[in-house]
């Protein structure tokens, strides 16, 4: 599953969900990296 995340104030990253962290945070893939953070608030 797409899941976008906030790594600092201005700047996010959308890739493949990994793991969903004890303190709320997620970790997503794009290619060979994983970036940790803030998942964004989803829209219907």
């Amino acid at each position: 599953m797409l899941r976008t995340i906030t790594i600092e104030n201005h700047v996010q990253i959308q890739g493949l969900l990994v793991r969903t962290l004890d303190n709320g945070k997620v970790v997503v893939s794009v290619g060979d990296r994983e970036f940790e953070g803030k998942p964004v608030a989803r829209h219907n």
